[in-house]
């Protein structure tokens, strides 16, 4: 087995840049069983049947989330299909930010759920709440769905039918204490890499030109759906900061800026501006 990995680890060096890891997890995963036990009780085991066939599609980009079907976020294990976006460790900055300023929130609304990891990381910190994934695609509500039950917060999480990009789609929500986002915010020409480009939904990845067109329907509608002392928590690209601040001050709410730990801007977090002389 240790030289099944020395030789993957070879070849996926061509097209990753955690080559290692990758071999590991796969080998995991043809294994049956986790890394860390793999690691610590199985180096001396036969290659795995099945594991020259994973190393195959990762060869050819395919994500590792995707080939093994799986990915942690925020210290959990979330099911993830090519139906929905993989959840990246910079987005657990969002979920710390909603958790310090709304620690009280009873009522969560995440907008465009996708594998729920926001929305679901959020309500297994707060006992309390109780949540709606708001999500335009069927695959994606299945897989979050799926992902409240295998986490036991199915009674607690409804995920519901919704898309923005259509007239009066905020209607009949009601008021949240904490609205999170993660929305699709890559211009449309940017270059990707392949294991992106090729395999995650472009539909939760593209937003026009500029990256912004989903943030124009967003933010105007935000003020109308926090409840008072609410918090809106929106991820935002790197280069977006500005426009996305300005967009929000305009919708008459007030912004601090959360950085990951790259120290690249990547989340607004958003409350109403109080009214002058109020």
């Amino acid at each position: 087995m240790t030289q099944a990995l020395r030789l993957a680890t070879q070849r996926l060096a061509q097209t990753s840049d955690t080559a290692r890891l990758d071999a590991e997890l796969l080998m995991a995963h043809a294994l049956g069983v986790t890394r860390s036990a793999m690691l610590l009780g199985r180096g001396q085991e036969a290659e795995p049947a099945g594991f020259a066939a994973l190393i195959d599609r990762r060869a050819a980009h395919e994500p590792v989330a995707y080939i093994i079907g799986a990915q942690e976020f925020f210290g959990l294990d979330f099911t993830v299909t090519p139906d929905v976006l993989i959840p990246r460790g910079d987005s657990e900055v969002l979920v710390e930010a909603a958790l310090a300023a709304r620690p009280d929130a009873r009522r969560v609304l995440d907008l465009g759920t996708g594998s729920g990891a926001l929305l679901l990381s959020v309500l297994h910190h707060l006992p309390l709440a109780s949540g709606i994934g708001f999500e335009r695609s069927a695959g994606a509500r299945a897989v979050a769905q799926g992902n409240a039950g295998q986490l036991g917060l199915s009674a607690r999480a409804t995920i519901a039918v919704g898309d923005w990009t259509k007239p009066g789609w905020a209607e009949g929500l009601g008021h949240f204490d904490l609205i999170l986002a993660n929305p699709p915010y890559v211009e449309c020409d940017a270059p990707l890499a392949a294991s992106v480009r090729d395999h995650e939904p472009a539909s939760a990845l593209f937003a026009g030109p500029e990256g912004l067109d989903d943030y124009a329907i967003l933010l105007p509608a935000l003020p109308g759906l926090l409840a008072p002392g609410g918090v809106a928590l929106v991820e935002i690209g790197h280069q977006q900061a500005d426009p996305v601040t300005a967009m929000a001050q305009a919708a008459g709410l007030r912004v601090t800026l959360h950085r990951d730990l790259a120290a690249r801007p990547r989340v607004l977090q958003m409350q109403i501006s109080p009214k002058e002389g109020g």
